[in-house]
């Protein structure tokens, strides 16, 4: 998911994929933890993609508190 993509989402869809991909990180692990994964860059690229949702709702939550 592009930077600009996230921008687009809403507030409550940011939410939304913050947990979904929370979720899905940890799907991730433990299934690497019983078998390894086909492509084990999928967790490091899901803790990414978690950074950048919760940077992004961090952002918004100071453009409301500054104003």
């Amino acid at each position: 998911m592009k930077y600009s993509e996230i921008q687009a989402l809403s507030l409550e869809e940011l939410k939304e994929r913050v947990n979904a991909e929370v979720t899905n990180g940890q799907t991730l692990r433990f299934a690497h933890s019983i078998s390894p994964l086909e492509n084990p860059l999928r967790i490091n690229q899901s803790r990414k993609l978690i950074a950048r949702l919760r940077t992004e709702l961090r952002k918004r939550e100071l453009e409301a508190t500054s104003k």
